[in-house]
């Protein structure tokens, strides 16, 4: 995959794309997928990187959402739990079964969501991934040695799906590619074309040289997240917002906090949210706060008393106590709450997917979540086919394997997550040795996955790679900063960029890198 290459393309189009899709997180990639893979010349254009919002930034589960359970949304949590089983099927290179226990400490607490996660399996009919039980006190600390033992009086355990959310949008990309689509980052939609009042092409800006470009559609689709209400008031100066942008901050620890395979999950914090504590690329991820916010920008900032409540919550379950010393990184992400009209806390606010067609016919995708996101495409596509008169031809997603699918890979091997690619890297070590060194002792990543990077996943930046491409930045913050110049160094090399490049680019990671790391 080459961006100059899938530029140009996009550039020198003649005439009309079927599908110009704006945004490349998990809704509008997708999409991309879906309408490239159905026979329509697809276009699609991400401001940043994919995947540099939201979509990298979750809670990384494939999960049908027990707190939609107990908000009665029956029918979201039947469609997530439906996707997730077709998730696991088609991405099984990084989607994987993650058993979750509920610690019991009040005497109703096991009867209670004993039975809920007797629904939650029931919903999920012949995709379930597992039977919940009740757990009786020794087994509960048998499977969590960790877990605070004090008042304990048994758990619940219940399966869920767990998986790499950025790596997960990096093979969407290049499913969507390998079908056709035009696939550009770094390229900001800075307007709409409209004739006879229907819109018709967008008016580009490339971030990286700064030219602006028109490129024509028989509809756009608008699949930008929190960034919603911008693209839809470029259609309709007087449009009313629609998102509700909520906060979510999440803290990564290590193992030893909770060495066992199981995943925690407490269904009722003070602040009503479900709180989790999963393990993730050797290390474990707690979370998550939900801050009603004003802003979107494309790097928020975790608030102090999003960071105290995760720690005040973590060490009412963990024994070991972490502190803000054993904080590896903190990340926070914003999500595309759809507002239905009544106030209300965003945590009620509901995660079903809108869609909207407007006046002009510009097709707009919101709400939802990661495990939704081929269901959203599905229908997003049917609709946008129909606005355009396209040939209508059916989704053909459900069983369709994404880029690097790879039924049985060995966890324990670092270079996992990239399925059938794995023997690719593999190659380039095998030509040049000095690619299979490690690139930071803390961390599993080698060279060789930043000259991949750059070469087959459209890395421009050390951000792109250290953040999205592998997961440094997520996974200890400081490692990654001291990682980011001999990641510039090979960049540099693959795309003949000078010193001058490698000293702006540990510059710009280095200042990104400092909201991640706790004082």
């Amino acid at each position: 995959m080459n961006r100059s290459h899938h530029l140009e393309t996009a550039k020198q189009k003649t005439g009309y794309f079927d599908v110009i899709v704006v945004g490349g997180g998990a809704t509008g990639l997708g999409v991309a997928v879906d309408a490239a893979s159905r026979g329509y010349s697809t276009l699609l254009l991400e401001q940043h990187d994919f995947s540099k919002g939201t979509s990298s930034r979750s809670t990384k589960l494939v999960h049908g959402g027990v707190r939609y359970l107990q908000q009665g949304n029956v029918s979201l949590v039947l469609e997530a739990l439906r996707e997730r089983g077709l998730l696991i099927q088609n991405a099984p290179h990084l989607v994987r079964n993650q058993s979750f226990i509920v610690p019991n400490y009040d005497w109703w607490e096991g009867p209670f969501y004993g039975v809920g996660m007797k629904v939650y399996d029931m919903l999920a009919g012949k995709l379930g991934l597992g039977p919940s039980k009740n757990l009786s006190l020794k087994k509960t600390k048998e499977l969590l040695p960790t877990l605070e033992t004090k008042g304990l009086r048994g758990g619940v355990i219940y399966y869920d799906g767990q998986f790499d959310d950025s790596r997960l949008a990096i093979n969407l990309v290049q499913t969507a590619a390998e079908h056709g689509a035009n696939m550009v980052n770094y390229a900001k939609v800075v307007g709409l074309l409209k004739s006879n009042g229907m819109v018709d092409g967008v008016k580009v800006s490339d971030q990286l040289s700064g030219e602006e470009f028109e490129v024509n559609a028989r509809v756009v689709v608008n699949a930008t997240g929190v960034f919603t209400d911008k693209v839809v008031q470029m259609d309709n100066p007087e449009a009313k917002p629609m998102i509700s942008p909520s906060q979510g901050v999440h803290l990564v620890i290590d193992k030893e906090f909770s060495p066992g395979d199981s995943a925690i999950m407490v269904p009722h914090t003070s602040d009503g949210r479900v709180l989790f504590a999963v393990p993730w690329n050797g290390k474990i991820v707690v979370g998550t706060t939900d801050t009603p916010v004003d802003s979107t920008p494309l790097e928020p900032k975790a608030q102090e008393e999003e960071i105290e409540f995760i720690l005040e919550h973590a060490t009412q379950y963990l024994q070991g106590n972490p502190t803000r010393k054993d904080v590896r990184s903190v990340f926070a992400g914003l999500r595309p709450l759809v507002k239905s009209g009544g106030e209300g806390s965003t945590s009620s606010i509901s995660r079903d997917h809108t869609l909207i067609i407007s006046e002009s016919g510009l097709v707009t995708i919101t709400g939802g979540k990661w495990t939704t996101y081929r269901k959203m495409a599905q229908d997003t596509v049917d609709q946008a086919a129909t606005v355009a008169g396209l040939n209508l031809k059916d989704c053909v997603t459900e069983n369709l394997r994404i880029h690097g699918w790879l039924k049985n890979v060995d966890k324990s091997d670092p270079l996992h997550h990239y399925g059938s690619d794995r023997v690719e890297i593999q190659k380039l070590v095998k030509e040049n040795p000095e690619l299979g060194e490690p690139l930071h002792e803390r961390l599993p990543y080698l060279k060789a996955e930043v000259v991949w990077g750059v070469r087959r996943e459209m890395a421009m930046t050390v951000e792109d790679v250290l953040s999205r491409r592998t997961r440094a930045l997520l996974l200890d913050a400081r490692a990654s900063v001291d990682m980011a110049p001999e990641v510039a160094r090979l960049m540099a090399e693959e795309m003949g960029q000078d010193k001058t490049w490698i000293e702006a680019q540990v510059e710009a990671y280095t200042a990104i890198a400092s909201d991640y790391i706790l004082a």
